[in-house]
This record gives structure tokens, C-alpha cells and sequence, in this order.
């Protein structure tokens, strides 16, 4: 199959990065592999989206991803124009979120063109029309009550010291739109001195989620895999790690200092896959990460979950080989339906 991978920026991607991890193991196996960033999209004269891709010597395979990233970063990248008609399947990994000042052009490009693609009939993972709606973490809240944390949302100060002054433990401050742990802060319960300060800085660049501190969080959270509705499993391990933060922060995400441990997977964890798997059914979200702790959601990451190479490699388990198996499903049953079914579907399936 013919496959491209939209990220973020091509130079920016590490090797540790799962989209690279899954891309060298796909180059690997036989499969055409295109890498391109949200500033190379392009939509040309003759219909078709599109963009300036880069691949990988197709006549060789790498021995890790960094090898691999190494190909496609450098000065022997084939840089190539592929169109829509071109790709079987293409994957949005750029994170919104991530993009820095100046770029505010990036945020929606891959799901614009990816709604373009849709118009071709190539398979687009995550369902792009539902990554529209999930551009913030607003999104969590359309799952149910009982996988959330309780969770205010809001621009007024007033309202957040009430629920601060609510709660029986310390509270969490975090901006509405945002990842990889950033401005996430901490307000102890008996410490609200720097509680305006904080709001005050968030809600500079929009709204403040306010949410319950779950003490369970000293322990680190677990980002749990789930493609196609299910924990992710292969040779009867789950696709799961634990994601400690680094010594006095809060932050368990990995590119924040977190380190990864092995977990293991409960009937807690895998209740609360069973909870939102039919939203993740109705939405075309084929793989996500699921960030748990004690008997909450933290997260839903729905653009572009990390850790899969981690996991891999703590488990002794190569993961991307049912996450490659399922694309080639459906880009057969694509093949055979044709228009017949649509990309939501193809996406579950």
C-alpha cells in the first residue's frame, strides 16, 4: 500500500516519535511511505491535494527508526509530488497544538487537506471531519461523566475560586488548547496565593480548565493504546506504559522529563476503554492514547499519541505490527467497497 504521514514539521521529528517508528517499520516491510509536513500540504490546479513529500531509498531497509529518520531528514531524501490519487491511506500526526507562535496557519491544515483527501477516496486516520471538533479539549467533554474528572472550564476568576474553595484536595489549571504538558500548574489546597496569577496567565490565551486533583497522580498516569475501539494487545501484552514525571513536577508527559515504566493493565483501565469506545466508534478515531489515572480519563489523545516505541520496547513486543495490519485491512476492504462505505467506518474497521 502507498501510505503518507502528516506531521508537524519533518525536521522537528525525533526518533523516539511513534509516527517515525511506525513509518520506518512500514518502509520496511515492502509498503511506499511518504512523509510530509502541514507547511508542504498543497491543493493543485488539477483538483487534487496534495504535497512536497519526502521518502526513504525504497531499495533499502534501516535497522531503527533513527536510521530511517536520518534518510528523511538529509541531504539523500527523495523528495517527491504526491496527490491524493497517489496514497491509499494517509495518517494526521501533526498535533495543533504543538505548533509555536507565528504558525497559527498550521493548527487546522491537516485536517482541511485531509477533508480534501476524503474527497479522492483515501482513507484518512483519525476521521478528519471529527478532528475538527477535537482541535481543543473541549472534546473530552463530550465523553461520559463518569471517565472525567470533575472539570470547570471557563475565563472567569471568580468562578474558578469557588471551585478551588470546592474541592477537598488540591486543584489542576491547565489551558483549554494545549499538550506535551504545557502550562499545566498545581494549586495546593492550602496554598491559593498564586491562584490569580495563574489564571490570569492562562486565560491570556483563552479558556482555563479547572479540574479535581486525583492523588493517584504522585503515582504518574498510564497511556494506554486503543485502535479500532480496543486495547491494543499483541502476543498477549496490552500496549500500555506508565509515564512518571520527573522529580517536584507534576507533568508525567514524556517530551516534559517524564520516564517510562512497565504497567500493567487492569480491569479499571480496560472498563474505561469499554466507556468510550462507542465515541470512539461514532467519531472514525482508529488510534488514540488514553491517559488514566486511578478511575479517570486525564486525556483522550486523539492527534498524535506517543510512547508507542517505549511501550514496545519495555514490553519486548513489536506494536506497530497490528496497528500496520489493521491500515492494510482496511485499505482492502477499501479496495472492495469502494464508495460503499465511508471513511468513519473503513476507519473502526
Amino acid at each position: 500500500m502507498t501510505i503518507g504521514f502528516v506531521v508537524n514539521d519533518i525536521h522537528t521529528e525525533r526518533p523516539g516519535y511513534a509516527t517515525i517508528f511506525l513509518a520506518q517499520r512500514m518502509h520496511n516491510l515492502g509498503h511506499t511511505v511518504f512523509l510530509m509536513g502541514v507547511g508542504d500540504l498543497a491543493y493543485y490546479p488539477d483538483g487534487y491535494m496534495g504535497a512536497t513529500a519526502v521518502q526513504a531509498d525504497p531499495k533499502h531497509k534501516y535497522k531503527s527508526p533513527a536510521t530511517y529518520l536520518d534518510a528523511i531528514q538529509g541531504e539523500k531524501a527523495i523528495q517527491v509530488r504526491v496527490t491524493a490519487p497517489d496514497l491509499d491511506a494517509l495518517m494526521l500526526r501533526n498535533d495543533p497544538s504543538a505548533e509555536g507562535e507565528g504558525r497559527a496557519w498550521a493548527q487546522n491544515a491537516g485536517i482541511i487537506f485531509g477533508q480534501l483527501a476524503l474527497r479522492h477516496g483515501v482513507i484518512v486516520l483519525n476521521d478528519p471531519t471529527s478532528l475538527s471538533d477535537a482541535v481543543n479539549k473541549m472534546y473530552f467533554q463530550h465523553f461520559p461523566e463518569a471517565v472525567r474528572p470533575r472539570t470547570l472550564i471557563t475565563r472567569d476568576k471568580e468562578e474558578i475560586k469557588q471551585f478551588f474553595q470546592e474541592q477537598k484536595n488540591n486543584i489542576i489549571l491547565k489551558p483549554l488548547q494545549g499538550s506535551g504538558g504545557s502550562g499545566v500548574f498545581m494549586v495546593k489546597k492550602n496554598d491559593s496565593t498564586n491562584l490569580n496569577q495563574i489564571v490570569e496567565a492562562i486565560s491570556r490565551d483563552g479558556y482555563v480548565i479547572a479540574q479535581e486533583y486525583l492523588p493517584q497522580a504522585t503515582e504518574g498516569d498510564v497511556r494506554l493504546f486503543v485502535v479500532n475501539g480496543e486495547a491494543l494487545q499483541h502476543k498477549g501484552k496490552y500496549c500500555a506504559l506508565r509515564r512518571v514525571g520527573a522529580k517536584d513536577d507534576i507533568r508525567s508527559n514524556l517530551h516534559a522529563g517524564g520516564s517510562a515504566q512497565s504497567v500493567k493493565v487492569d480491569q479499571t483501565m480496560l472498563d474505561l476503554v469499554e466507556l468510550v469506545r462507542p465515541k470512539l466508534i461514532q467519531d472514525g478515531m482508529f488510534m488514540v492514547g488514553l491517559d488514566i489515572v486511578g478511575n479517570k480519563l486525564m486525556e483522550i489523545n486523539v492527534f498524535s499519541p506517543g510512547g508507542l516505541s517505549d511501550v514496545s520496547e519495555l514490553e519486548g513486543v513489536d506494536f506497530s505490527t497490528p496497528i500496520i495490519e489493521a491500515i492494510e485491512r482496511k485499505v482492502h476492504y477499501k479496495n472492495t467497497y469502494g464508495t460503499q462505505i465511508d471513511n468513519k467506518t473503513v476507519a473502526m474497521i
